[in-house]
């Protein structure tokens, strides 16, 4: 605890401060700049996929094998041309490798360090915020922009199937045949799992960002990370350890396009996901309520 913090006498917040304190935390976060470009970019991918596939198959020919097994982007993409739903799925393929993840990275490790760079952390703590609620305000406006970004991804990409393809009843990666609407409630299911896929970013990138007081180094640190355990996780010799990974089930999502909807990566995915974030969700609070907080 700093001197500042110490001279004051203690007081306890209730519940109502806490939600303005979160309501505060969102507000900034979503009107921030790179906030809303990293929103712009996300929702621009599904344009471009867009585009380029009617481009691709103006001429009435088809990307790939049509309906095609498998369980990832690749399967999706080949639909595109025959129903625009399948854009939503191809979509969220092409950016939960990597642009999806890196954003929220960039906003997860600017969450604490951001503020200490800024030297307003210190006058956070002493609002009084205490370290405690402060830390898991933090994660939740992480775990909103997690969810806010995917549904940009997938509303972008509903859109625009809608408007560059038909839409129609929808052939799975198993063969059957559902509905358009029971296809837009599977499209909001995988959202969600793509979005909860998340969840252990977040979490690791709120950690770094306790261990510096510099934002840019906290967000570069984060997608490093990141992009190691991409690497990492295709390197056929490190088989042993790639279950281990969080990005190694993220692609899990498409097994709920199958008919019966294979559930075995899907929540090995989920529980993945749920010890990283109590792993580094722990590693935050336990770093950041010992240190001594000067700016």
């Amino acid at each position: 605890m700093s001197r500042a913090e110490a001279r004051l006498p203690v007081r306890v917040p209730g519940p109502l401060w806490s939600l303005g304190l979160l309501r505060s935390e969102l507000s900034v976060t979503f009107r921030r700049w790179r906030t809303l470009a990293l929103l712009g970019v996300l929702a621009a991918v599904p344009v471009l996929v867009g585009i380029a596939v009617r481009i691709e198959t103006s001429d009435g020919s088809s990307l790939g094998p049509g309906g095609g097994g498998g369980g990832g982007g690749p399967a999706f993409i080949s639909q595109i041309s025959n129903n625009g739903l399948f854009l939503v799925f191809t979509a969220l393929a092409a950016t939960l490798p990597f642009f999806l993840p890196m954003a929220v990275g960039v906003v997860a490790g600017d969450a604490i360090a951001g503020e200490a760079s800024a030297g307003t952390l210190r006058y956070l703590l002493v609002a009084p915020a205490g370290r405690t609620r402060l830390l898991l305000t933090k994660y939740a406006t992480v775990i909103a922009f997690c969810l806010a970004a995917t549904l940009v991804v997938a509303v972008s990409a509903l859109l625009v199937g809608a408007l560059l393809f038909p839409v129609g009843d929808l052939i799975t990666i198993s063969g059957t045949r559902i509905s358009y609407a029971e296809g837009l409630g599977r499209a909001l299911l995988i959202a969600l799992v793509v979005a909860a896929s998340l969840i252990g970013v977040a979490a690791l990138g709120l950690f770094v960002s306790t261990l510096t007081g510099s934002g840019i180094a906290a967000m570069a640190t984060t997608v490093g990370l990141l992009i190691t355990v991409q690497i990492l996780d295709q390197i056929p010799q490190l088989d042993a350890f790639q279950p281990y990974f969080f990005s190694h089930y993220w692609l899990s999502f498409a097994d709920l396009m199958r008919e019966p909807v294979y559930w075995d990566d899907l929540t090995r995915n989920l529980g993945l996901q749920a010890l990283y974030a109590a792993v580094f969700g722990s590693a935050a609070w336990a770093r950041f309520t010992t240190k001594d907080i000067t700016a």
